[in-house]
């Protein structure tokens, strides 16, 4: 067997928004008292807010209580060669109420994710439950790369 190398580094912030922009699936992590969860978040990311929907349940009321999160994306092939960036940042609530002053947010976020999947929040809405947008500013982004010289060597990630 051929002796692996794995180089990490650091991305540059154009790369990590590339990944950012690239993908619309990744995954949050919110904190309460001393319980952490993780929840599978589909998105889009524009000008530096991560927009997505969320449904009413226990994440939502966690959130409500404290806005601060982590959130991660990530391309991975093998056990050393992937490349992640991850978001700190805090929630903001959207609301549809046109006399409220989130409303083009609120609208901004909807055509966002719309551009992805063009039924959400009509009738033939695939996940109809998810009827609350949020989005998430990017305070702090930290992107990394993991490189080996023998991927095919390596099992999947």
């Amino acid at each position: 067997m051929k002796n692996i190398q794995v180089e990490v580094r650091s991305l540059d912030r154009r790369e990590a928004e590339s990944i950012l922009s690239k993908h619309h699936t990744g995954r949050m992590a919110f904190a309460f008292h001393d319980r952490i969860s993780i929840q599978v978040v589909n998105y889009v990311y524009a000008d530096g807010w991560i927009y997505a929907r969320i449904e009413h349940g226990p994440a939502l009321t966690t959130l409500r209580h404290h806005q601060w999160v982590a959130f991660e994306v990530d391309e991975l092939k093998t056990v050393y060669d992937w490349r992640a960036v991850t978001i700190h940042g805090s929630v903001q609530f959207l609301s549809d109420d046109r006399s409220s002053p989130d409303w083009r947010d609120f609208n901004k976020g909807a055509e966002l994710i719309r551009a992805q999947v063009p039924s959400v929040l009509t009738a033939d809405d695939p996940l109809p439950n998810r009827n609350q947008i949020y989005r998430i500013h990017v305070d702090d982004l930290l992107g990394s790369e993991s490189r080996s010289n023998a991927p095919e060597a390596l099992p999947e990630a």
